[in-house]
């Protein structure tokens, strides 16, 4: 097992997740383990390491990802009042596999 979980266990097919959205090359769905109430997870169905590290894919597929955050974003919002979008990078990215986090609510209310 590597450091990407997302590679390993998501789009292995190896952990089952609760799909919110999915194009041709990127997956949204419901956390495995939320933080918050309301958390979701993007990613791209390639392995990508970071925001700042874009490896063999390059910045060609950031728009279609962006484009799956900002509709995520935007129907949480619609739905709950409000959204968060979240990345992390270097040690506080736990999996190195670029990931949003788009999630509403208090982690106490969890």
């Amino acid at each position: 097992m590597t450091d990407d979980f997302y590679c390993d266990e998501v789009l292995s097919g190896r952990t089952q997740v609760q799909v919110v959205k999915e194009t041709e090359r990127v997956l949204a769905y419901h956390h495995t383990r939320p933080f918050w109430p309301v958390h979701i997870v993007v990613i791209p169905k390639v392995h990508v390491p970071s925001l700042t590290d874009l490896g063999d894919s390059g910045a060609a597929l950031l728009p279609e990802l962006i484009e799956v955050v900002r509709e995520v974003a935007a129907d949480v919002s619609a739905e709950h009042g409000a959204a968060r979008v979240l990345t992390n990078l270097g040690d506080y990215q736990d999996s190195k596999h670029l990931h949003f986090h788009v999630n509403h609510g208090d982690p106490r209310e969890n």
